[in-house]
């Protein structure tokens, strides 16, 4: 993991697209502005992170009733 310092109005870039820029610092809590193109996704990491497990678990859900299918024989 890279760690990095950066002060308010201070940015990263990401590749040749994304830049994330401190915007404000209110208490223990920062505020981030992302620039980035519209085809790029960003989530906070616990709506991401849940995201994925809705994925998983849909996609377990769709296995298991694939296999309750009757069999056709021809």
């Amino acid at each position: 993991m890279l760690v990095l310092t950066r002060k308010l109005n201070e940015a990263i870039q990401i590749g040749d697209a994304v830049e994330i820029k401190v915007l404000a610092i209110e208490g223990d809590q920062i505020k981030l502005g992302i620039a980035a193109p519209k085809s790029v996704e960003i989530y906070r990491k616990e709506i991401y992170s849940e995201i994925q497990n809705q994925n998983s678990e849909a996609a377990n859900v769709s296995v298991d009733l694939v296999k309750l299918l009757p069999v056709k024989n021809d």
